[in-house]
């Protein structure tokens, strides 16, 4: 089976990335992305540094380390088996990742990278430097990853992900060869589901329209029932506010949806997390944890808070997307395009909220969702951001 065969929608990303992963490595690779170059099938020759940019659930992080796997691997363009293994398990010692479960990839993390990235591969042909989520580093510590750019080992690849180039420094940007990827199709997504999770072909689709193609949020929709259930409650709470009261109420709704939202996916994570660590101290189940190891306990916790921190924020935005498709909707079916609907199973829901208020009424509605989420990002209290929002969202029936 190859790397690639778990990634959709990407057939041209997949063949310049094979193409690199194909070359025998050379002493010229390290200096061959003298300038910002947007990669392309005819231009996919060897480089010591890469940018995979894309929308949000394009792929960028499973075609990065697709692309590491068949780096790693002796001598194919289509993976070994044994390092594609240790690369999905991130145990291969020629691999580093850098990321992060909070808001923002530390400073520590980023210099241990580096700091890293200057041995030779110890098994491989290179050694490999993932960085997922690239655009959240702040301006300090992204010239610590440019300095590592500028003077790079002959055998070490960088691998960045980001959702644009504009999310990067313009000097980071000027020493990367960038690979943009596309939105893939609903079908593409469907299908990925029913290949590589065995999902049923039905709930595939549905799933992966209603993500609107976002591979990883599709995935979650097609085998987690409670998922669906959640984002099916957050679009009918939109759909039932009349007046400022019930747009309190149902930011108040919204808010603790993306909180069970976000406990559902950290609460198991955190306790296996927690069990490991004190098994890896010697302390026994419920047995006290002598004080010595509770500085490690603590810090633990820390990042398990800065995880959380950030898992609801990721909640909170998903459920604004999520609005912004219902009141998408809303305008379609108002300016009579009911094909292109995305929620199709609340089309009846959706025709009475079109005539409830004007297309551009509507379109209001979707521009203070796009202002919601930047205030959100932006550090405004998520309820005062959400309460704001959903103001605008009044629609009373005639």
């Amino acid at each position: 089976m190859a790397v690639w065969d778990n990634l959709t929608g990407q057939a041209d990303a997949i063949a310049i990335f094979r193409a690199a992963a194909q070359r025998v490595p050379s002493t010229t690779d390290a200096a061959d992305a003298g300038g910002a170059a947007t990669a392309t099938a005819e231009s996919s020759s060897m480089t010591h540094a890469w940018l995979i940019t894309g929308p949000p659930g394009s792929g960028r992080s499973n075609l990065a380390f697709a692309f590491a796997a068949a780096l790693l691997s002796p001598g194919t363009p289509d993976g070994d088996l044994a390092a594609a293994r240790q690369v999905d398990a991130r145990t291969h010692p020629d691999l580093s990742v850098l990321t992060t479960e909070g808001v923002i990839i530390p400073m520590k993390t980023v210099k241990e990278a580096v700091a890293r990235s200057q041995y030779s591969p110890s098994v491989g042909r290179y050694r490999v430097v993932v960085v997922e989520d690239a655009d959240r580093m702040v301006e300090r510590t992204s010239n610590v990853l440019l300095k590592a750019l500028e003077e790079p080992p002959e055998r070490t690849v960088w691998i960045l992900c980001a959702p644009s180039e504009a999310d990067l420094l313009p000097t980071i940007r000027s020493r990367v060869r960038t690979v943009r990827l596309r939105v893939p199709s609903v079908a593409d997504v469907a299908d990925l589901l029913v290949r590589r999770n065995g999902v049923d072909p039905v709930i595939a689709e549905l799933s992966a329209r209603l993500a609107q193609s976002h591979i990883g949020m599709a995935r979650r929709l097609a085998t987690n029932a409670d998922a669906r259930a959640r984002r099916e409650e957050t679009l009918r709470a939109a759909l039932g506010i009349r007046s400022v009261s019930s747009a309190v109420h149902a930011a108040a709704r919204l808010l603790a949806i993306a909180g069970d939202d976000a406990k559902a996916i950290t609460v198991e994570l955190d306790a296996a997390e927690r069990d490991g660590m004190l098994r890896s101290l010697g302390v026994e189940a419920g047995q006290s944890v002598p004080p010595g190891l509770r500085g490690q306990i603590k810090d633990l916790e820390d990042d398990q808070k800065r995880r959380a921190k950030r898992s609801l924020n990721d909640g909170i935005d998903r459920i604004l997307v999520d609005l912004a498709s219902l009141y998408r909707d809303v305008c379609m079916v108002q300016l009579g395009r009911e094909h292109a609907v995305i929620n199709l199973e609340l089309l009846a829901e959706l025709r009475t909220a079109s005539v409830a208020g004007a297309p551009a009424a509507t379109v209001a509605t979707m521009d203070a969702i796009a202002v919601a989420r930047q205030r959100i990002q932006s550090n405004v209290a998520p309820a005062l951001a959400l309460e704001a929002m959903l103001v605008s969202a009044i629609r009373r029936r005639q």
